[in-house]
């Protein structure tokens, strides 16, 4: 009895929710260092070369045997930079990153804060994500970092302009800003996920959807900085941009922070559009199993998923050539911009006068 009324008392659930923290922060670190190695071998099989095989069977410990390495190194700050905010900036973008993993539902109950404006809470901390650039390109009193960080703020603001309005189309087919709730509204099957209209009723704004996921998977590729979208780390314009001052345990941070935002914009896809942990089938004989079962057979599901779209884009980085940066603004403006704004509306009318009662 005393152990139970411990759990009851404030200590109690502070240990809980370290807890669940731990348990998803630890298992994705180490998911981490073999997305990274995925990523370099996706780019050397288009390649046809190895890419690392030499560390561990198949290479798999290259990215640990490149953990210890950049430990090891010895921390370098510029004279004439801001030590303390050179210093500060990869931790934020590091922090920040994985903040956002707070609210993202692996299976049905698995998530650390299933709060009702989880897709705002989401929206809010990739908004703060750039001052870790922006602090890190300005301390490094240089001027190529310096230009990548006003680079990447530019980007990052302009694309998020068309990702909040793919996530409102979401939000109205849904009817809530819960992720878990989102995900379940998609039950039933591949035809019932979001991307093609959440239903066969909504049959009609399939297109739209669909279209939505597609700009969506396009703006994650530029809010994250990846290829073809890279701009702000340039190696043939500015030497590595807002990293280039950086070495040892500082980049290596900002180097996970980066990683772990793109495998969120991959949960994030899962979640909106592709059903999350929902299976592509809905087999009866697993609504038998126990509920721990279920759970396990949901995180399968939404792991693979995850993993299918971080292969895109691996694949995106190794096959599509980097745009100029007037492309690149003129893609999310001109392009994104209005077409996502045009799906809000149709999604809006179409709730109000054809799927209201769907």
């Amino acid at each position: 009895m005393a152990a139970n009324s411990f759990w009851a008392t404030p200590g109690g659930w502070t240990l809980i929710t370290v807890g669940q923290i731990m348990l998803v922060i630890l298992p994705l670190l180490v998911a981490l260092a073999f997305f990274m190695l995925a990523d370099r071998k996706i780019w050397a099989g288009v390649q046809m070369r190895k890419g690392p095989n030499v560390v561990g069977p198949f290479g798999l410990l290259q990215s640990f045997a490149d953990l210890i390495k950049f430990v090891l190194k010895e921390v370098v700050i510029p004279d004439g930079a801001d030590k303390a905010v050179f210093l500060l900036a990869p931790l934020l973008t590091f922090a920040l990153a994985l903040v956002g993993w707070a609210v993202i539902p692996f299976a049905p109950g698995w998530v650390v804060a299933n709060i009702n404006v989880g897709v705002l809470y989401l929206f809010a901390i990739s908004s703060l994500g750039v001052y870790g650039i922006i602090m890190g390109g300005w301390a490094s009193n240089s001027k190529y970092p310096f230009l990548g960080s006003l680079r990447s703020a530019a980007q990052m603001v302009s694309y998020e302009v068309s990702i909040g309005l793919v996530i409102i189309t979401v939000i109205l087919l849904s009817g809530s800003m819960n992720l878990q709730t989102i995900v379940e509204k998609q039950a039933g099957g591949f035809w019932n996920w979001n991307v093609f209209g959440g239903g066969l009723q909504n049959i009609v704004i399939m297109p739209v959807m669909f279209a939505m996921a597609v700009i969506f998977f396009i703006s994650a590729l530029a809010e994250t900085n990846r290829p073809p979208f890279d701009l702000p780390e340039a190696e043939s314009e500015l030497v590595a941009g807002y990293q280039v001052e950086y070495s040892s345990s500082p980049f290596l941070l900002f180097m996970i922070g980066e990683l772990v935002n793109i495998v969120l914009m991959c949960g994030l896809i899962s979640l909106m559009f592709f059903g999350g942990w929902q299976a592509p089938i809905d087999f009866a004989f697993v609504h038998q199993w126990s509920p721990t079962a279920q759970s396990f057979y949901g995180l399968m599901w939404f792991a693979l998923k995850m993993c299918f779209f971080f292969f895109l884009f691996g694949m995106v980085k190794a096959i599509v050539p980097r745009y100029r940066y007037d492309q690149l603004m003129r893609l999310g403006w001109k392009v994104f911009l209005p077409t996502s704004g045009i799906a809000v509306v149709l999604v809006a009318a179409w709730r109000v006068f054809g799927g209201a009662g769907a």
